[in-house]
């Protein structure tokens, strides 16, 4: 007969980045399983791991292979938060256990490298939408937000291939998560491969999806920002926080300054960051790409939205687009303005850059 006897239980912990830690580690057994939580925290942000975990019989002297029949959040991609589960169906994987020897290892090796250079913005409270606007930006309304990192570009081409030679450009939502058929991306595939044409490697990718913009987001281990998160990050976060001080385009009441819109973009998309940035040091939140969200957009929503955190209507038919473009006008470079678009939808003119939660 199979059995499960755990007279103790030992967990000790291995982790492979400095600046990473796992914490708050508790297990317990359910039955003919065992439950491992713990907590993967620490000060550097934008790194996804590889976390395996390793049982050993006689107190650590050997690990052997790591377990197989485990479930959770193990294996690759594994993003930094509290409340991590591991659940281990043991008697999948060897016949008994039993002793009062037992040990376990995670090992959490870092498998980063796609998060792009980051900005952070320390959370705070402001006036969300704008008067001078269409009526989809009123009220004026007072909404706090917490800190989170926020990408420094625009994701760009070169970018973009990287994950697309790693997952493939995969089909959501009735679209290819890059629209590539007409060449207006500038990313072409070739023997398998996908890569930038030459010249556009740092340009902001285009042509993606709302599914593709959130599939690399989730690849990167970050997520799309909240809409109520992208302008106050496009204002200046905490280092404008009084109205009177803050901007009409993402760092200058002179859109020549900060932005490419259609009067000086040469009709195209322009390098990221080769305007000046805002209060932040954040490139490009006006013009240059349109840039999504994560939220659906509901045109009413600021008279219901709640104050901390707003994350947009819980359903609708767009998501939300901020920024204006290169092939835009100035007005729709605006910090308040608010755009949106289908989510299967792709063209020249849209983008993103990446978002990251803090970890409290």
């Amino acid at each position: 007969m199979n059995n499960l006897i755990l007279s103790s239980l030992f967990l000790f912990i291995t982790l492979f980045s400095s600046a990473q830690k796992i914490e708050n580690i508790r297990t317990e057994q359910q039955e003919k399983k065992i439950i491992i939580y713990y907590a993967l925290t620490g000060t550097k942000t934008g790194q996804t791991f590889n976390v395996k975990v390793y049982c050993s019989t006689d107190g650590g002297a050997n690990w052997g292979e790591p377990l197989h029949s485990v479930t959770g959040d193990v294996g690759k991609n594994v993003t930094t938060g509290y409340n991590k589960k591991i659940v281990w169906d043991v008697l999948k994987d060897i016949e008994k256990l039993e002793g009062d020897k037992i040990q376990f290892e995670i090992r959490a090796k870092v498998t980063g490298g796609a998060m792009p250079d980051m900005v952070f913005v320390q959370g705070g409270t402001y006036q969300m939408g704008s008067n001078d606007g269409g009526s989809d930006e009123k009220p004026v309304h007072t909404v706090t937000v917490s800190s989170f990192n926020i990408s420094k570009y625009e994701i760009t081409n070169a970018q973009y291939c990287k994950f697309l030679n790693e997952k493939g450009n995969q089909k959501e939502g009735g679209a290819k998560w890059l629209d590539i058929k007409d060449n207006d991306c500038r990313i072409y595939k070739s023997g398998g491969t996908y890569y930038p044409e030459n010249g556009y490697k740092k340009h902001p990718v285009v042509e993606v999806t709302w599914y593709g913009a959130k599939a690399y987001c989730q690849w990167a281990g970050g997520r799309l920002p909240t809409e109520a998160e992208w302008e106050y990050a496009a204002r200046g976060g905490v280092k404008t926080i009084h109205e009177s001080s803050q901007t009409k385009y993402a760092g200058s009441n002179n859109i020549n300054d900060v932005a490419w819109f259609t009067k000086n973009s040469g009709n195209k998309t322009n390098p990221v960051g080769t305007k000046q940035p805002n209060e932040l040091g954040i490139y490009d939140m006006s013009g240059n790409v349109w840039e999504w969200c994560s939220d659906w957009y509901d045109k009413d929503y600021y008279k219901n939205s709640p104050e901390n955190n707003p994350k947009g209507a819980s359903s609708n038919s767009y998501r939300v687009l901020r920024g204006g473009s290169w092939y835009g006008s100035a007005s729709l470079c605006r910090s308040a303005l608010r755009s949106r678009s289908y989510p299967v939808n792709a063209n020249g003119s849209i983008g993103f850059r990446i978002c990251l939660s803090v970890l409290k």
